[in-house]
C-alpha cells in the first residue's frame, strides 16, 4: 500500500528537533511522497533544502499563501515569479483566499490569487489552493467565481482542506479540480461525513497540512504526514470500502497531477 501527502509544510519551526524522525516514522505507514506547498519568501530556504535531500520523497510547490499577502506583495510575487522561471516545482501554491484572519488586503488577495493561476496555465503546473471563509464571506465560492471567470485553459489542481458542502464538492469536480482530505474528516462535527459517501474516490486526495489540524487521536497536537493513514481510514469507514481501495485510487489521483518531470518518481 502506497499513499502520498498532497499538503504539508514539513519545513515548518515545529519539526526543527526530529525532522528527520518524522520522515522515518512517515515512511514507516508507507508515504511514499510529501507535497510542501510554499507560503512567502521566508519559507522558501527551509522547503528547497528538504527537496534537495529527498528529491524523490519532498517534492516543492512555489507560490504566495494568502494569509502572507499585505504591503510586500509586489516584492513577494517577484520572487515567485523568479522562482518559477528557474527551478522546478511541482505545483503552484499554496494559493488562494483567506477571509479568517484579516480583511485589510482581500483587494490584494485577489490580484495575487490571479496573477498565480495565470502562472500555473503559463508553466502547465497545478494549483494547491486555500479558501477559508470569514466576515460572512465565502472563500470557496469566490474562487470557483474567479477560476470560472478567467477560464484558463488546462487549469486543475486541488482544493486544499476541503469543508465544504455536496454542491460545493461537485462544484469544484466541475472545474476540474480534486478534493483535498485532511484531518478533518476525522473530526465529529467536521462535515464530512455527509458529503464523502456521496463522492467518488476519483475525485479525492489525501492531506495532512502537518503541523496543522491533526487527525482524531491527535487533534490538538502536531500533525505529520504520518498521520495521513488515519485520514485514508476515516475515509475508507465513511465509504464503507476497504483502506487498499482508498490509497490505491487516491495514489493515483495525485499522481495524475503531477507534471512530467516528477511523475516518474515513484514505482507504478
Amino acid at each position: 500500500m502506497m499513499l502520498i501527502d498532497t499538503h504539508a509544510h514539513i519545513y515548518d519551526s515545529q519539526f526543527a528537533n526530529d525532522q528527520e524522525s518524522m520522515l522515518r516514522h512517515a515512511d514507516s505507514q508507507q508515504i511514499s511522497q510529501i507535497w510542501m506547498p510554499n507560503c512567502a519568501r521566508e519559507t522558501i530556504a527551509g522547503m528547497m533544502d528538504l527537496a534537495d535531500r529527498y528529491p524523490e520523497r519532498c517534492l516543492p510547490m512555489m507560490g504566495l499563501h494568502p494569509a502572507y499577502v499585505n504591503e510586500t506583495v509586489e516584492a513577494e510575487l517577484a520572487t515567485v515569479e523568479d522562482q518559477l522561471n528557474r527551478h522546478a516545482f511541482m505545483a503552484v501554491g499554496e494559493i488562494g483566499l483567506d477571509f479568517y484572519w484579516d480583511m485589510s488586503f482581500v483587494d490584494r488577495q485577489f490580484m495575487a490569487f490571479e496573477t498565480q493561476l495565470r502562472w500555473a496555465a503559463i508553466h502547465k503546473l497545478p494549483v494547491s489552493m486555500h479558501t477559508r471563509s470569514g466576515h460572512d464571506r465565502n472563500a470557496f465560492a469566490e474562487a470557483a467565481d474567479l477560476i470560472e471567470k478567467l477560464a484558463l485553459p488546462g487549469l486543475t489542481g486541488i482544493f486544499h482542506c476541503f469543508v465544504g458542502t455536496l454542491d460545493e464538492a461537485k462544484r469544484a469536480i466541475q472545474l476540474g479540480f480534486k478534493l483535498g482530505i485532511g484531518g478533518v474528516a476525522t473530526f465529529k462535527n467536521g462535515g464530512l461525513d455527509k458529503v464523502l459517501p456521496h463522492v467518488g474516490l476519483e475525485h479525492l486526495v489525501l492531506e495532512t497540512d502537518a503541523p496543522y489540524l491533526a487527525p482524531v487521536p491527535y487533534r490538538g497536537k502536531r500533525n505529520e504526514p504520518a498521520y495521513i493513514r488515519l485520514i485514508a481510514q476515516r475515509v475508507a469507514d465513511l465509504k464503507q470500502i476497504n483502506l487498499d481501495d482508498v490509497a490505491r485510487h487516491t495514489t493515483a489521483n495525485a499522481r495524475a497531477l503531477l507534471p512530467t518531470l516528477y511523475a516518474n518518481l515513484l514505482p507504478s
